[in-house]
């Protein structure tokens, strides 16, 4: 099933925590290995660390082996403002000397493009998607943003494209208003929570849309056997939520299947779904996460899920 995951590079922008180099470099070689050959990235994920580290890796392989995804809206500009001297406050362990600025004009959207092919050290990506418009103005962020992406894909810049977002609602309107080839949807359609199930996954099939279900281990609570502090939503884990991840590894255990495992496998289940995204910036967790995206998991653990009140 490796065809049916892709890196998802936010872990290489130093999120939550710096990493080295090499250690990014080993996940990154460790996914290749390993048969991955979709990686997504974006300009936000530490102010474009992730596009250079993933630009500089894949420059080293045929172009045509590998499909790459990144974002546009926030432009990477000069910090000409106040310092605080790293950029956690948005999560990236970075020096804070430049600053997002959100642009989902023609011309912002295509300039976007222009600095991650720089960054990348690229001449194309295969895919670009709209990035969080929800967090800036989301009327706007569609009304400009939809169709400049389309000229781009209409002038042969771009493959294909889409909208990546957490918010169910955001990717809705978008799939109704534009013309996507690919809607990547974090943390909402998982085994802690299905949301997107209601609306968002028929609309696309019906539509004939790529769903990629990112953060299928909502920021980190299923990705472990045992329990772990993690975070949800870049941010703490309310209780209620905490409470139903440890229900939901009691249950698997009982079937003999790793949280983590089920967590990789459930989004798969759902014909809309083309890939799961995953994210780590450790070689070790990617080495398991593959593993666990081949074992075989009992029929019937589902349904018991079902039977507990633990999936829709």
């Amino acid at each position: 099933m490796t065809a049916r995951i892709a890196l998802g590079a936010a872990p290489l922008g130093n999120l939550y925590r710096e990493v080295s180099d090499e250690d990014a470099r080993a996940v990154l070689e460790e996914a290749w290995t390993g048969g991955i050959r979709h990686y997504d990235t974006a300009p936000h994920y530490g102010l474009g660390l992730s596009e250079r580290r993933l630009g500089a890796f894949l420059r080293e392989r045929p172009r045509d082996s590998f499909r790459l995804s990144t974002k546009a809206g926030r432009l990477i500009v000069p910090n000409t403002g106040r310092r605080r001297g790293t950029d956690e406050a948005a999560g990236f362990v970075v020096p804070d000397d430049h600053v997002r600025h959100w642009d989902p004009t023609s011309d912002g959207i295509r300039r976007s493009l222009d600095a991650s092919l720089e960054r990348l050290g690229m001449d194309r990506v295969d895919t670009l998607l709209l990035h969080d418009p929800d967090a800036y103005d989301l009327d706007e962020g569609l009304r400009q943003g939809l169709p400049a992406l389309a000229g781009l894909r209409e002038a042969g810049l771009v493959d294909e494209i889409g909208i990546g977002v957490n918010s169910v609602a955001a990717a809705v309107r978008a799939v109704r208003e534009g013309d996507l080839d690919v809607v990547m949807i974090a943390g909402r359609y998982t085994l802690l929570e299905q949301p997107a199930a209601e609306e968002l996954l028929p609309l696309c099939r019906e539509r004939g849309i790529r769903v990629l279900a990112a953060a299928v281990f909502n920021s980190g609570l299923l990705a472990s056997d045992a329990p772990a502090t993690a975070h949800y939503d870049y941010g703490p884990v309310p209780p209620e939520l905490a409470e139903r991840t440890e229900r939901l590894r009691e249950v698997c255990a009982r079937s003999g299947v790793p949280l983590p495992a089920a967590a990789l496998q459930y989004p798969l289940r759902h014909p809309a779904v083309d890939r799961v995204v995953v994210g780590t910036a450790r070689a070790a967790e990617l080495r398991a996460d593959l593993r666990h995206l081949e074992r075989e998991i009992p029929a019937g653990l589902w349904e018991t899920l079902r039977e507990e009140g633990l999936l829709t």
